[in-house]
């Protein structure tokens, strides 16, 4: 119903100007009895303030999980063997779009790969 406590709660008066109210089924709340209501922003502060936990453990895990060297994230397309290959690839002539198809790069990528490499190569 909401993103926050606070636009739940918008939402919730927003809808009841209308004259439309709230009540749930499986639990017993009913946002035109006042009990309802505060029962139902109870259980959103809750909802946010354990949402926010998650997040910060979640923060607290990818950065512990940084500092032991785990790399976070999808692993890259063009790895070290790509790379080599396409260096041998490319000094044998071949186009680089004939290397981008052989490896299922983009020459994009075929073409930053091997401008990294050569970067890497002379510093």
């Amino acid at each position: 119903m909401g993103r926050s406590t606070q636009h739940l709660l918008r939402t919730m008066e927003e809808l009841g100007e209308r004259g439309v109210g709230f009540r749930s089924l499986t639990e017993a709340i009913d946002s035109s009895t006042p009990s309802g209501a505060l029962l139902l922003t109870v259980m959103s502060a809750i909802a946010q303030f354990e949402l926010a936990l998650v997040k910060e453990r979640t923060a607290a895990g990818i950065q512990a999980a940084r500092n032991r060297g785990v790399r976070i994230g999808r692993p890259p397309k063009v790895t070290l063997t790509k790379i080599e290959a396409a260096r041998e690839m490319k000094a044998a002539g071949m186009s680089t779009a004939d290397i981008a198809d052989a490896h299922g790069l983009s020459r994009r990528s075929v073409y930053r790969a091997l401008r990294v490499s050569e970067q890497a190569a002379q510093g």
